[in-house]
């Protein structure tokens, strides 16, 4: 179902602790099974090298899959570590080409408390330098970067929404952002792309972009990609019309905003609110995974149209404000373009679209999927539109 609605792009975690249970000895089958069916679906699989092994930590045995406990104390750990990336690269050579290593190493200061890296910032960046260097070195072709930031929410202030799940030590993201930027600058480590998270509201996560875009390029990684490679929108709101309408908004957010991808989290079937494009119950779509499938309308078309729009939101809600985008292209060998709209506001809003009777289609979002009407006289707070013309 997800590549149903354009998924390019599906980021998975590599599973040392699964992969190796004897020494030496690999298993990648059940991530291959996942990989080739992402491929055979027209997905791309990006892999997030990271957590440890409880056949080489002791201290892994404790935590569920070695979360957060690095390879790093002892040469037999590092040694390990690095044979199992090799490993791990060599086997997935032609299916795989983007490496993330490790996830959200900075959540805490303190390496007793971070559930992510129980070490310091320091010895992250060995690590990073360590991987990076040696995968860049003997498979050049390779996109290699890093490393999964919690954010930058201390940018606007730390009011930051508590599903965020996030360290209160807003200061430190940022610093340990600029020290893993010097670091990688002083070593000429490879930093194909910067990783970044964000669990804020839609207008903040914009701003995160363009923080992350204006410190790589200060720091002379003006060639860095930066990725979004986790964001929700209030998934609280999760199964709901609403919260289709702030994913909307957070595609039109993040189409302007200078970043080069965006991975939503989460988008399997589970019983987590973070998983909310599908039921857990009956597997059925949730109204978000509808809102993917509208906006793949505007990306299949191919070109950007520019639209103007009043921002119409109360002061102080930094989400409610109408949002549009608009594409146009060719669709079934004839030229066509469409307008996606989403009301994550409070309110009702009056609408009048001139067609010019080129209306073809015109579909809202129900909690059952995209249903056909005739064009509304106004948009229901929480409703996400499609509209489609011959041109």
């Amino acid at each position: 179902k997800l590549a149903l609605v354009g998924v390019k792009w599906v980021r998975l975690q590599s599973g040392w602790q699964r992969t190796e249970r004897e020494k030496g000895v690999y298993n990648f089958a059940w991530l291959d099974r996942v990989v080739d069916e992402l491929i055979a679906r027209g997905m791309r699989p990006w892999i997030c090298l990271c957590y440890g092994n409880d056949l080489y930590t002791e201290s892994a045995k404790q935590v569920f899959g070695a979360v957060g406990c690095p390879p790093i104390f002892t040469d037999e750990e590092k040694t390990a570590w690095a044979n199992y990336v090799r490993a791990t690269v060599r086997h997935f050579a032609g299916r795989v080409t983007h490496y993330e290593i490790w996830n959200e190493p900075d959540n805490v200061p303190d390496p007793m408390e971070n559930p992510m890296w129980r070490g310091s910032a320091e010895q992250f960046f060995e690590l990073y330098a360590t991987a990076s260097t040696y995968l860049k070195e003997k498979f050049p072709h390779l996109k290699i970067g890093g490393y999964g930031s919690c954010g930058f929410y201390g940018v606007t202030g730390g009011n930051v929404p508590t599903y965020a799940a996030t360290s209160p030590r807003f200061d430190y993201f940022r610093t340990f952002f600029d020290d893993f930027l010097a670091y990688v600058k002083a070593h000429n480590c490879p930093l194909d792309f910067f990783s970044w998270h964000s669990y804020d509201s839609v207008p903040s996560t914009g701003m995160f972009a363009a923080y992350a875009r204006h410190r790589l390029d200060a720091e002379g990684f003006t060639e860095t990609e930066t990725t979004c490679d986790e964001w929700n929108c209030n998934p609280t709101l999760r199964g709901t019309r609403m919260h289709a309408a702030l994913c909307t908004a957070m595609f039109a957010e993040l189409q302007h905003a200078p970043v080069d991808s965006a991975m939503f989290y989460d988008g399997r079937c589970g019983v987590s609110m973070f998983s909310s494009l599908f039921n857990p119950l009956t597997e059925a779509p949730f109204p978000a995974y509808y809102a993917f499938l509208a906006f793949n309308v505007l990306y299949r078309l191919g070109q950007e149209v520019a639209v103007y729009t009043e921002q119409m939101g109360e002061a102080g809600q930094a989400d409610a404000a109408l949002r549009v985008l608009a594409a146009r292209g060719e669709k079934d060998g004839a030229a066509r373009g469409a307008v996606l709209i989403c009301n994550p506001t409070g309110t009702s809003l009056p609408l009048e679209l001139n067609a010019n009777g080129r209306l073809t289609s015109c579909s809202v979002l129900t909690e059952e999927g995209l249903a056909e009407i005739p064009l509304p006289a106004e948009l229901e707070s929480g409703a996400v539109l499609l509209a489609e013309y011959a041109l």
